[in-house]
């Protein structure tokens, strides 16, 4: 008992990271480099976790990381920082948190993979949430910030389609570590010349940049990874709560945002259908779905289906809650049971 609490401790550190990653990003980065923003998070944490799983791709993985690492890291990243810098940080958390449940409905579209009725059902009342924290609010919301989250709750539901699909075969933190250095190095020279010369931080915003590159991106992979190594993918779900609920705190706590009855509500209403979108845990590290070949997703097609030889499952690695990681709620994760790797 005493053993799990210190593996539900240090997961825990991960959704916690994600939810302050908002409000870091809005208060003390440039609201102008989006692009050098997202790159600074990215390559320092793909050093860091490449030290700690320093193993390369092979065969196709080179290519599909690349593609993973344009979708779920420099896709991603930069629509993140875009929505951060452009949302009160309570309505970005709120709005991000959804984005699990967003991903079930576009994989039901583009996979035929049809979820769950729990999850389903789970998936339109977060989404009935996000839009009555929106409607309701005597502030204005950018149209802009609520573009970016679309968009980058498209860009991580097709990374972790993609994913999903290329899972056989993948050592989880390795592929992850590559996915953020090819997202990265794709983003140095479009920054360079979209955005000119970085400036180079100092004071709160280097600290700033620490933050979202080490705590939020490098340690906040490897405490989640390894709570879906250790956890039942439904302890790890609900962990994932943590994630708005932490933006939401330092929005209205510290930031002084304020929210009303209705958009409490609407956070309730997507806290509840994250609930009910989580994966079922079951007995062992990682839960059943692993076991059963069928997460939060149900039970694809056949030609879909692929025999998970992952102890973590690859879905959405670096992605906004697709398969559980990332700054959009992550509360999706699924997991295998025995090892292979993906990477050397």
């Amino acid at each position: 008992m005493e053993a799990s609490f210190r593996w539900v401790l240090l997961t825990a550190v991960a959704p916690v990271a994600w939810g302050a990653n908002y409000y870091v990003t809005r208060e003390f980065l440039p609201a102008d480099r989006p692009l050098w923003g997202a790159a600074l998070r990215a390559l320092p944490a793909g050093l860091l976790l490449l030290a700690l799983r320093p193993r390369r791709p092979r065969g196709a993985w080179w290519w599909r990381t690349a593609v993973l690492g344009l979708l779920n890291t420099a896709g991603f990243f930069v629509l993140l920082y875009i929505a951060s810098q452009s949302l009160a940080t309570s309505v970005a958390s709120t709005v991000m948190a959804a984005s699990p449940l967003a991903m079930l409905l576009l994989a039901w579209a583009l996979t035929a993979a049809r979820p769950a009725r729990a999850h389903l059902l789970g998936a339109l009342v977060g989404l009935a949430g996000v839009g009555l924290m929106l409607l309701t609010r005597s502030e204005p919301v950018s149209l802009p910030g609520l573009a970016a989250s679309a968009a980058a709750m498209l860009v991580s539901s097709l990374g972790y389609v993609l994913a999903a699909r290329w899972r056989e075969g993948a050592d989880v933190l390795a592929t992850t570590a590559w996915q953020l250095l090819a997202g990265g190095l794709v983003l140095l020279p479009l920054a360079a010349v979209f955005e000119g010369p970085p400036v180079v931080p100092a004071g709160r915003e280097l600290a700033a940049f620490g933050y979202v590159a080490v705590v939020a991106t490098a340690l906040a992979f490897a405490a989640w990874f390894t709570g879906l190594r250790r956890l039942p993918a439904g302890t790890v779900g609900l962990l994932g709560l943590l994630n708005p609920l932490t933006g939401v705190l330092l929005g209205t706590v510290v930031a002084g945002e304020r929210l009303g009855p209705p958009q409490f509500a609407g956070l309730l209403l997507v806290l509840a259908g994250v609930v009910l979108g989580r994966p079922r845990g079951g007995s062992g590290g990682g839960g059943s779905e692993g076991r059963s070949g069928s997460g939060p997703l149900g039970r694809p097609p056949r030609s879909f289906r692929r025999r998970s030889v992952g102890r973590v499952q690859a879905t959405g690695v670096v992605g906004g809650g697709g398969g559980g990681a990332g700054d959009g709620g992550g509360t999706g994760g699924s997991s295998g049971r025995s090892v292979r790797s993906g990477s050397e």
